[in-house]
């Protein structure tokens, strides 16, 4: 077993151009190296300021013809090849620069990505790649349209596909690799395909205007004359279009025979890329598409969330005297009960604070808030949050007496689970940016026992008394 493995970027900025199958649009790919932690983000050169897209499950808005990430209505087409390519080669940090709304989809395949990130090379960082660690089989399926995609325990990436489309032509054809090193060399070579009645309705429906004889194999499904022969002659501007023995357009020569499988083995990669970590893991996938990868990985996302949730709650040792008590912490703030919301700090650094509110019955917010089923309002958790942040501020402060602290703008908050009178919250704030003019920004979360209850994003402005008290 490999144990710290580095994360890896790219040497240096490499581009490649081509169009996008869908669009039709001329576009410029450049792969640039990113810094440690920065996972794989497309940013939209061509549009004003430059949005930047993180490649991430929860940003997935359409799967109808390939896998589209997105953000405020600013979307990147088609990310799957790309995706694959970046962890087939097992690059960790990357951004990807486009001058239009899709990858280029070259050959169909992962092949010319693939070789122009293994001509620049990549560069080790020092920061160690994290892993989630498959512990217990995780399922995904669908009855419908008989889909099955399991997860299993295993101290490596491994991934086994199989592919039956009811078709004379493809039968029922298996792909894998025992491990993820094999991805370039079996599997990124390996282009896209469809059936030719798929084909011929995306056409009429000028839905693939990047789209030719190219970049993508062709299964004929049904019989074929010679009038559609030509018909398919003068859509592609091709001078001779046959149909070989073995059902397949001649337009490109199988790279392998199981090819068509192959493929959905690399669509399967580079959607599960998507997750943000990589995997240790035997991957098995009946009949898989786009659909049913995004499904099964945000399944795996919602335990590694749920994993993380619990690695990250403070442990706190309630025997141990807090670094501020109420008095210490009434010098610094400027509530009074019943409205000083923190009752001590346990921890303070230069970027983080920790904090502990006990809740009693003895609440006056109780008396009124939900009689007979207390609960505490979702405002004052958040006040909590704020006051403990207030304290991190001032206590950075020579003079904090001389110092308010105001709310400037809560963002991304989600209650999570509710608070009720017995409960203890471990209160936690981290710098998410530097304090910069009197600006501070935080990430604050609030946990009971091992669930987070309430999380969000919390900014707050420092001001010299005097200056406010002049303005009155």
């Amino acid at each position: 077993m490999l144990l710290n493995v580095k994360q890896h970027t790219i040497k240096e900025a490499i581009s490649i151009s081509g169009v996008g199958l869908h669009t039709g649009e001329s576009v410029t790919m450049t792969f640039k190296p990113a810094e440690e932690n920065f996972g794989y983000r497309f940013q939209r050169i061509d549009l004003p300021d430059s949005p930047i897209i993180k490649a991430d499950i929860d940003n997935v808005v359409d799967l109808s013809r390939g896998t589209t990430i997105g953000i405020n209505g600013t979307r990147v087409g088609t990310v799957e090849h790309t995706l694959a390519a970046l962890a087939g080669l097992q690059i960790d940090n990357v951004l990807v620069e486009l001058d239009a709304a899709e990858t280029p989809i070259m050959d169909g395949s992962a092949k010319q990505f693939i070789d122009a990130l293994t001509k620049v090379g990549v560069e080790e960082q020092s920061a160690d790649r994290e892993y989630f660690v498959v512990k217990e089989n995780i399922h995904y399926g669908e009855d419908e349209r008989k889909v099955e995609m399991i997860a299993m325990p295993l101290d490596s990436y491994r991934l086994t596909v199989m592919v039956d489309y009811n078709s004379p032509v493809l039968g029922t054809q298996h792909a894998s690799i025992s491990h993820i090193n094999e991805f370039k060399d079996e599997i990124a070579s390996c282009r896209t395909f469809c059936f030719l009645h798929e084909l011929e309705e995306l056409v009429s429906n000028n839905l693939i205007k990047g789209g030719d004889l190219n970049n993508a194999i062709v299964v004929v499904d049904k019989v074929v004359d010679e009038k559609e022969l030509k018909y398919l002659r003068e859509l592609f501007n091709r001078p001779n279009v046959s149909v070989r023995k073995e059902g397949i357009l001649d337009n490109v020569e199988l790279r392998y025979q199981n090819e068509p499988a192959r493929h959905k083995l690399l669509d399967v990669v580079g959607d599960l890329a998507l997750i943000g970590v990589p995997l240790k893991a035997q991957i098995m996938a009946v009949r898989p598409g786009h659909a049913a990868n995004i499904a099964f990985a945000k399944k795996i996302k919602d335990l590694i969330k749920k994993e993380r949730s619990k690695n990250h709650v403070p442990k706190i040792n309630i025997t141990k005297a807090p670094i501020f008590g109420i008095k210490e912490i009434e010098k610094l703030l400027p509530h009074r009960p019943p409205f000083l919301l923190v009752d001590k700090v346990m921890e303070l650094s230069d970027k983080h604070v920790i904090g502990i509110k006990n809740v009693t019955m003895n609440e006056p917010f109780f008396e009124g808030h939900f009689p007979g089923n207390p609960i505490m309002p979702g405002v004052l958790q958040i006040e909590a949050l704020a006051q403990l942040g207030g304290v991190f501020v001032l206590s950075s402060l020579p003079d904090p007496e001389n110092y308010w602290t105001y709310f400037m703008k809560i963002d991304n908050v989600r209650f999570k689970d509710k608070v009720i009178p017995g409960d203890t919250m471990v209160l936690k704030c981290e710098l998410m940016t530097p304090i910069r003019r009197g600006i501070c920004l935080m990430k604050c979360v609030a946990y009971v026992g091992d669930k987070i209850v309430v999380e969000g994003e919390l900014m707050a402005q420092i001001v010299k008394k005097e200056k406010e008290e002049s303005k009155e």
